[in-house]
């Protein structure tokens, strides 16, 4: 049986974390549940953060939203503040799992998890969002771009939490879409996933996409787009997506059919992005 620790404060935690024996932070506990069923959860210590005060909350800021990790997926799927602001992540997070696993999961735990194949990281990236950490020497901030390290490795380091993710605002007339292309069913894992944002602003147009299940990491892509056609819009982004492809064969389809997949979901992303800029 792992001690579980149940700190009252962020301080506690972040000393919980510093000193215990192979601490890991028990969030919505999604994922961890379905480690210990399997056999391949190695941690000494669980300290679950669900009785630290703030840590539940969506704060508006100037630039966007401010997301604590507690905050369930469910909430950001439905809270309008989000929708309001960024309907591109709203649209990821309410394409997770399904509804019982999204009241549970929690937004922290979610990117924690660091799998490749989670559907949210595609839109944060798209977004340009970016993760607060804090441990007993401090805090700091971390580009979601730069946060997926490797295959299910992330930025965050020995005795740090994941405090706040700091998602910006869509710019104002931008257009945005996300598809999730699943081969086994509507509310599986994916086997390929895009989240495109057009940036329609007045001085250049800008297209960010952000992959998702296609290499050992989420990946993100960027295109300066001014004064294309949807056409040439989307064979470029195609052909810049193309190379980045290493999907991993598993049972949802072999390297070639995520490849094709990949492909097709990010023409499919870029035209709806483009439709929806000009609605």
């Amino acid at each position: 049986m792992i001690p579980l620790h149940q700190p009252r404060s962020l301080e506690e935690a972040c000393v919980l974390m510093d000193t215990l024996d192979e601490p890991m932070v028990y969030a919505g506990g999604t994922a961890i549940q379905i480690l210990i069923k399997q056999g391949v959860l190695f941690a000494g210590n669980l300290v679950d953060i669900s009785r630290v005060p703030g840590l539940d909350e969506i704060d508006e800021t100037t630039e966007g939203f401010s997301v604590g990790p507690m905050v369930s997926i469910r909430r950001m799927e439905i809270d309008t503040r989000v929708r309001g602001r960024s309907r591109l992540a709203a649209e990821a997070y309410s394409r997770v799992a399904n509804p019982r696993v999204r009241n549970t999961a929690s937004v922290g735990g979610n990117i924690a998890h660091g799998d490749y194949r989670l559907d949210p990281p595609t839109a944060l990236l798209a977004l340009d969002a970016r993760v607060g950490l804090t441990s007993v020497r401090g805090s700091r901030t971390v580009p979601v771009r730069e946060f997926f390290v490797d295959f299910q490795l992330t930025a965050v380091e020995r005795g740090e939490l994941i405090t706040s993710i700091e998602v910006p605002a869509a710019p104002a007339g931008a257009g945005s879409a996300f598809v999730k292309m699943s081969s086994l069913s509507e509310n599986d894992w994916p086997a390929a996933s895009v989240a495109a944002l057009l940036d329609r602003s007045p001085e250049r147009q800008i297209l960010g996409l952000g992959l998702g299940a296609l290499a050992p990491v989420p990946r993100f892509v960027q295109l300066d787009v001014t004064g294309w056609d949807l056409e040439e819009t989307v064979k470029a982004a195609i052909e810049a997506v193309d190379p980045l492809l290493d999907p991993l064969p598993d049972v949802r389809g072999s390297v070639s059919y995520k490849r094709k997949l990949g492909l097709v979901a990010t023409e499919e992303a870029v035209r709806s992005a483009w439709r929806d800029g000009i609605a």
